[in-house]
């Protein structure tokens, strides 16, 4: 009976792996989904920085508005679920993150469209970085069935993003405090500081969604 039931805990993993082979499961192609959106919002926020205008700022959004859609539906999906091929707490922890990340994006750009912030270097640099985070989050996702020692790879990346981001977002907030004081300038560096704070909390989120899927690696991979 001990043998029995032994060889049934050994073979788990495996089992796992073949329901995901057999057919893609509906709530990793439901993310996968927000990770393809994600990876455009970033890339529309890149354009943004050196050409700003409305049609990039638009584009965001749009892509936002898609992405709550998905996730809506993963959540309702997940609810009428009962059995789920990983923990249910980490598909909607997972979708959540990437889902936090999108908004963070979309603030960003709105708030600068609305203040009419005028994109800087460090600005162009925290949007390169929240690129690359999405882009080893959405590969981290795509490895994560097939190639789970990929994934946690490209999920250890994601994490120096948030760590670089962090730097540079500390770099940033002390060059905002070095200039002049008059009242222009401190009206400048209180847009400039909240413009700040999304993408740092961006990058935050992406780091989050590293965490989850190790979480995901380590318990059923």
């Amino acid at each position: 009976m001990i043998n029995v039931v032994l060889t049934a805990v050994r073979s788990f993993p495996q089992r796992v792996r073949e329901r995901f082979t057999r057919s893609p499961d509906r709530f990793i192609v439901r993310i996968q989904e927000q990770c393809v959106l994600n990876v455009e919002a970033a890339g529309a926020l890149m354009d943004y920085m050196n050409k700003p205008n409305k049609k990039n700022a638009q584009r965001v959004q749009q892509l936002e508005k898609a992405a709550d859609e998905i996730r809506r539906i993963l959540v309702d999906e997940l609810n009428r679920t009962f059995v789920t091929p990983i923990d249910r707490e980490d598909i909607y922890s997972l979708s959540r993150a990437i889902d936090d990340i999108l908004d963070d994006t979309w603030f960003t750009i709105n708030e600068m469209d609305i203040l009419n912030v005028t994109p800087n270097s460090f600005l162009t640099e925290m949007a390169s970085l929240l690129s690359r985070g999405s882009e080893e989050i959405k590969l981290a996702i795509d490895r994560l069935t097939q190639h789970p020692n990929v994934a946690s790879s490209h999920a250890i990346r994601a994490r120096s993003v948030n760590n670089d981001m962090e730097t540079l977002y500390a770099t940033a907030l002390a060059d905002l405090f070095k200039k002049p004081k008059d009242l222009d300038s401190v009206v400048t560096m209180l847009k400039l500081r909240e413009i700040y704070r999304h993408l740092f909390h961006a990058a935050e989120r992406i780091g989050d969604a590293a965490n989850i899927v190790d979480d995901i690696v380590v318990k059923f991979f």
